[in-house]
């Protein structure tokens, strides 16, 4: 059974951490329809209610209240919400409210949506409660919502290699943590991580597991280390040369959301390519780092090995 985010350990309710969540542009739609007498109808048409004009008023109160979301939802993040549009379809007896909201953020926009549409439909009501005392309010439902990860339709999960790269902790001194954060980052999504090594910062080693992971089928081989500026640092300037193909979108994914949680990440190098059907990903040793790529990379990476099996984008 799936765990209810909003609680922790202790069944306390908690607000959601999106901090390092990614930004993307985030859509929703939702609707609401409230039921009136043919009459109401025709004086909201005709702009006869005494309290003045009715969809104006509610459309207005509909945009102000998506933008107040967080300040009514105790648990809602505040998001920057960039468009919030609110339409009336007139029925015979009844009007069919529909919100469009968009954000660029981390988190979803639905209650955005769902908001304004039962802010309008009240407004609605109150307006029209002097002359109109059947009226109700029904079906308060989302439509639609897109820009988060559910977007990423494809499936597939490749098989995973882990390569941590690390004279010391290969040596025994120290202990591996980004490797582990890999790991447990990519199992969760439901990949079979079949191959996990620690080796040392020595190219003819790496090259040797990475061709021998390849040779066995592994589709996915994420390094960690050896991307940085010491004379020890290996990874990049190793594997570039065997790539077949670039894959600068993967680098620049890494790269843009690395640099928003610390400026160091500029001094990192990051590396993606094909090696035949694998696709390889080599990234900084630190914790930081691993995280960062779990949230860049999970799902959309999966969607490249569809690619890669001739499978269209909208497959």
């Amino acid at each position: 059974m799936t765990e209810f985010s909003h609680l922790d350990k202790n069944g306390m309710v908690k607000m959601v951490d999106v901090t390092n969540k990614a930004t993307s542009v985030r859509k929703a739609q939702a609707s609401a329809t409230i039921m009136m007498s043919e009459e109401t109808i025709r004086m909201i048409d005709q702009d006869s209610v005494p309290k003045g004009n009715v969809l104006t008023t509610a459309k207005i109160a509909g945009i102000q209240a998506a933008k107040s979301t967080s300040n009514l939802i105790p648990l809602c993040h505040p998001v920057r919400i960039t468009h919030a549009d609110i339409r009336f379809q007139i029925e015979l007896s009844s009007i069919v409210i529909t919100a469009d909201v968009s954000a660029r953020d981390t988190t979803g926009i639905e209650m955005e949506a769902l908001t304004a549409v039962s802010v309008a439909a009240l407004t609605i009501y109150d307006m029209c409660k002097a002359v109109d005392k059947s009226m109700t309010i029904e079906n308060i439902r989302l439509i639609k919502k897109t820009g988060g990860k559910s977007d990423f339709g494809s499936k597939y999960r490749p098989v995973t290699g882990i390569l941590v790269l690390s004279d010391r902790i290969s040596g025994g001194i120290g202990k591996d943590k980004s490797g582990e954060i890999l790991k447990t980052g990519f199992t969760k999504s439901g990949c079979q991580v079949s191959r996990f090594e620690i080796i040392p910062d020595d190219p003819e080693k790496l090259v040797s597991t990475v061709k021998e992971w390849c040779e066995a089928g592994i589709e996915l081989i994420i390094t960690s280390g050896g991307t940085g500026l010491s004379p020890r640092d290996i990874t990049v300037q190793t594997l570039e040369p065997l790539f077949d193909k670039r894959l600068p979108g993967i680098e620049s994914a890494l790269h843009r959301y690395g640099q928003e949680n610390t400026r160091r990440a500029m001094l990192s190098r990051l590396a993606a390519g094909t090696m035949s059907s694998t696709i390889v990903i080599c990234l900084p040793g630190s914790s930081g780092a691993a995280r960062d790529a779990i949230q860049v990379l999970i799902p959309a990476v999966f969607h490249a090995f569809d690619m890669i099996h001739g499978k269209s984008h909208e497959e």
